[in-house]
């Protein structure tokens, strides 16, 4: 029974991309790898890294930071060349420097704007006279008057 469960909590996990042939003899070459795979995203599939991605393009990407990592070059190096080639749309977390900055903080700075014109909304229509409070001149009163009586 014990087996069975442990056969059906393995079947449930996700099952990661990265074929035999892909993996570097070097365990921490491997580890590095692996790590940096999770932090891009493959641009077959959007919303995905490239660990877990079975196309085409992510399976070339994996090779590629992999001779990056055998060739010598740190983490950063590799994201880098990666980022040079493919544009920032390729980091699944994207930097929050220069132009992408601006979106950053727009969002929220939309938010605050029409929580604010909500507010002075709101507030202005409190301050509005009421309709049933004012009162009728004298000759409106005799107007109105006469048109109930009619």
């Amino acid at each position: 029974m014990k087996r069975l469960l442990f056969a059906l909590m393995l079947a449930a996990t996700p099952a990661l991309a990265v074929t035999p042939a892909e993996v570097l003899d070097d365990p921490a070459l491997e580890a590095r790898a692996r790590e940096i795979s999770k932090e891009l995203r493959c641009l077959v599939c959007r919303n995905e890294n490239i660990d877990e991605s079975n196309a085409e393009l992510a399976a070339d990407l994996r090779v590629l930071v992999r001779e990056r990592l055998v060739e010598g070059d740190t983490d950063e190096q590799v994201v880098d060349y990666v980022v040079g080639r493919y544009g920032e749309y390729v980091l699944l977390k994207p930097t929050t420097t220069g132009a992408n900055l601006i979106l950053w903080i727009t969002g929220p700075a939309l938010l605050l704007i029409a929580g604010g014109v909500g507010f002075g909304y709101v507030r202005g229509r409190r301050r509005a006279p009421d309709a049933s409070a004012t009162s009728l001149s004298s000759e409106e009163e005799a107007r109105l008057k006469d048109l109930l009586e009619e």
